[in-house]
């Protein structure tokens, strides 16, 4: 089973009744290039964090310590329409998301068929 299916699997307890998860992504709350340096407690400092995308709402989890297909706590929950991407680069630093989050680039496609997913109406105030 792959991380993308143990997060879908793990995020569903998330959903409201009829919610749909169209994506789900893991990211990192720290930069990647830190990982080798240790923290004053590195078991505590857990910086993972997942990325569920619903038809409805996105949601930033926290994650496991270890293991980032884990999905706990809700941090945040942000409108559909937020946009995550464009995603760019090795890891893509996203702000849209209340923090910056750190997503490697095998997860740019999840990134992109999300923001492509949204079915939002967005008010036309140019008339």
């Amino acid at each position: 089973m792959s991380i993308r299916d143990k997060i879908l699997l793990n995020a569903q307890h998330l959903c409201e009744p009829g919610e749909q998860v169209q994506a789900a992504i893991p990211a990192q709350a720290r930069s990647p290039n830190w990982q080798g340096i240790p923290d004053v407690i590195p078991a505590f400092n857990s910086c993972y964090r997942v990325i569920v995308v619903t038809d409805r709402r996105i949601l930033v989890c926290r994650s496991g310590r270890f293991r980032a297909f884990v999905v706990g706590d809700v941090l945040r929950e942000l409108p559909r329409s937020t946009r995550i991407g464009p995603a760019h680069g090795v890891w893509y630093r996203s702000h849209s998301l209340g923090e910056g989050l750190y997503v490697h680039h095998h997860y740019f496609e999840d990134i992109a068929s999300a923001d492509a997913a949204d079915t939002t109406e967005v008010p036309d105030l140019s008339s």
